[in-house]
């Protein structure tokens, strides 16, 4: 990609915000995933890597967990499996030792002009990959943790302003802000938190590799900053959602979105 995605290589400086937790986050091999990774890690939290076969990448993500002076543990395979979305939380776990945050960030999307054109199998795709897994491993995540926990959902700006030529990604994302939301209700009393962040444009592989080059080479301009975020900054708003001082936000977006609102 040019440029280069920043995922706050050089840039993001911890100060033991998330000290002695420990993650599990989904799609941590790229883009806003790792950047999220590298973040927690230089806040002193261990970070399970959840992934879907780019094995060169998660290995990436790993490295800079281990540089931040963190564990970390890579674990590959399809999160449309209910079976592997629960064998990743108890590998977590078991691995650490303990379970605090876990952050739902692995989507799958592709562009479409035409609404006929959606494949039946594009639509269930992408139905398993956003939405029916953050329910699975939500479900198994929650009997781990303690009290503090925090399930933190990676909805986004199409959550409440559609993009016609992305509708079943944009409906995934939708269901999301309104599983956090209600997820939040029914964990309130048990102590852990559930928000998500809504992301604008962010400059991560799936835009190449999921849009139309005309909307690639444009990608981010319609925004008020004329631009695309880096993946490095939105990794504060999911360390501000993880910290413990965060403790009386649940059921929240937060919108990341250049100066565009949100509905």
């Amino acid at each position: 990609m040019t440029p280069r995605p920043d995922h706050g290589e050089d840039s993001y400086r911890g100060s033991g915000r998330l000290s002695g937790m420990a993650a599990l986050i989904t799609g941590a091999d790229s883009g806003i995933g790792r950047a999220i990774a590298l973040a927690y890690a230089r806040e002193g939290a261990d970070v399970a890597i959840s992934y879907l076969c780019e094995d060169d990448e998660a290995a990436c993500t790993r490295d800079l967990v281990e540089e931040a002076g963190q564990r970390a543990l890579l674990l590959g395979g399809d999160i449309q499996s209910a079976e592997h979305c629960r064998d990743i939380v108890s590998r977590a776990h078991e691995h650490f030792g303990r379970l605090d945050i876990l952050v739902n960030n692995a989507a799958h999307q592709m562009h479409f002009d035409r609404f006929e054109d959606i494949p039946d199998e594009e639509w269930d795709m992408t139905f398993r990959t956003n939405i029916h897994a953050m329910f699975y491993l939500s479900k198994a995540a929650v009997p781990l943790m303690e009290t503090g926990g925090s399930i933190i959902n990676t909805a986004s700006v199409n959550s409440d302003m559609p993009n016609p030529g992305l509708l079943a990604y944009a409906c995934t994302k939708g269901a999301i802000q309104n599983f956090s939301a209600g997820l939040a209700q029914s964990l309130g009393p048990r102590g852990i938190r559930v928000n998500c962040v809504a992301p604008g444009p962010v400059w991560t592989p799936l835009i190449p590799a999921t849009l139309p080059e005309e909307s690639v080479a444009d990608f981010g301009a319609n925004y008020p900053m004329g631009r695309p975020a880096q993946p490095a900054e939105l990794a504060s708003a999911y360390v501000m959602l993880a910290d413990p001082a965060s403790s009386y936000t649940s059921g929240a977006t937060v919108a990341v979105t250049g100066g565009k609102p949100i509905i």
